[in-house]
C-alpha cells in the first residue's frame, strides 16, 4: 500500500482539528473536575467507544502476544500521562498557548528519530529547524522563569512541554513496533490509559473525585470520542503509513485550530510574544519536515 499525498494530507488535517477540539472540551470541564479524574473519564469513554466498534465488527479486545507490552507503554506515553498534563495545563494557560507549546513535539520527534532510525537522519537544514523550534519554546516560556514575571504560568507551560515529550516518545515507539494493526493499537492504548488513570485517581483522590462526571457528561463524551478515540486511530494509521516525523506534523496545524477555537468560543487572544514564539516554533517544524505537511511525499505503508 502506498500512502499518497492526499492520504497524508487528509489524515493530518482531520487529526489536528479533532485534537484541537479536545482543548475546548477540556476547558469546559476545568475547575469542576480534577485533571486526574478528567484523564480517567477521557480514557474510559475513548476505550468504551473503541470496544463498542470492535463488538460491531466482531473482533476480540483481548491483547495477544506482545500487545500487552505495546498497549501498556502507549497507554502511558499517549494516554493517561499527557491527558493529565494537558488537563492541568489548561487550568493555567490559554488553549492557543497550550497548542503552541505542544507544537514543539515534531521537533522532539525529529531528534529522537535521528538517533534511532537511519532513514530519519537530520540534515543541516533540519538541524536548523530543531534549533529554531527550541528557540521558539524559549521565547514562549523563558520569561516565566524570571522573578516577578506576571505572564505565562511556568507550571502550566512545563506541563505542555512534558505533554509534547510524551507524545513524541509514543510516536517513536509506534514506529518501532515490528507489526501492528492501527485500530488495535488505538484500542489498547485507550484501555490501558483508562486503567492507569482510574487507578491513580482512586489511589490519590478516592471515588469522590469521579462524582462530577455525570454533571460534565456531554463535554466528556465529546472529549473521549471525537477528540481522543477517533483521532488516535487516524494518527496510528498515519504513523504506520508515513513515519513518525511526518505524522507529528499534526503539531504544525493544531495551534491554528486551537487558537481559532479559543478565540471564537472563549474570547482568548495571544500576545505579541506568544505569536512571535509560535511562529519561530512553526518555522522550525517546517524546516524539520523538509517540506510542508500538504506536500509530503509518498512512502510505503507499514500496516493498517
Amino acid at each position: 500500500m502506498i500512502a499518497s499525498p492526499a492520504y497524508i494530507t487528509t489524515h493530518l488535517i482531520a487529526c489536528s482539528i479533532l485534537w484541537a477540539s479536545g482543548f475546548v472540551f477540556l476547558k469546559m470541564t476545568a475547575g469542576t473536575m480534577s485533571p486526574i479524574a478528567i484523564a480517567a473519564a477521557r480514557g474510559f469513554i475513548a476505550a468504551l467507544a473503541l470496544a463498542m466498534w470492535f463488538a460491531v465488527i466482531r473482533r476480540s479486545i483481548l491483547p495477544q502476544g506482545r500487545e500487552w507490552k505495546d498497549w501498556a507503554v502507549l497507554g502511558t506515553l499517549n494516554g493517561w500521562g499527557p491527558n493529565m498534563l494537558t488537563a492541568y495545563a489548561l487550568t493555567q494557560v490559554t488553549t492557543g498557548l497550550a497548542a503552541l507549546l505542544q507544537a514543539v513535539g515534531p521537533i522532539m520527534v525529529a531528534v529522537l528519530a535521528h538517533l534511532i532510525f537511519v532513514e530519519e537522519r537530520l540534515s543541516p537544514r533540519r538541524g536548523l529547524g530543531v534549533f529554531l523550534g527550541f528557540g521558539g519554546m524559549a521565547i514562549l516560556i523563558g520569561p516565566a522563569a524570571l522573578p516577578g514575571f506576571d505572564g505565562v504560568s511556568l507550571p502550566g507551560a512545563i506541563a505542555m512541554v512534558a505533554t509534547a515529550a510524551c507524545y513524541s516518545l509514543g510516536s517513536i515507539y509506534v514506529r518501532a513496533i515490528p507489526k501492528a494493526e492501527p485500530l488495535r493499537l488505538a484500542l489498547g492504548q485507550q484501555m490501558f490509559s483508562a486503567i492507569g488513570a482510574i487507578a491513580i485517581t482512586l489511589v490519590l483522590l478516592g471515588p469522590i473525585a469521579l462524582a462530577p462526571v455525570m454533571g460534565n457528561l456531554p463535554p466528556l463524551i465529546a472529549l473521549g470520542v471525537l477528540a481522543t478515540a477517533l483521532p488516535i486511530f487516524l494518527f496510528m494509521r498515519l504513523v504506520r503509513a508515513a513515519g513518525p516525523t511526518r505524522a507529528s506534523m499534526t503539531g504544525y496545524l493544531l495551534p491554528v485550530w486551537a487558537a481559532l477555537f479559543g478565540y471564537v468560543i472563549f474570547g482568548e487572544t495571544l500576545g505579541l510574544r506568544e505569536v512571535a514564539g509560535g511562529l519561530v516554533i512553526l518555522a522550525g517544524v517546517a524546516l524539520v519536515s523538509g517540506r510542508t505537511p500538504l506536500a509530503a511525499a509518498p512512502v510505503k505503508s507499514q500496516g493498517g
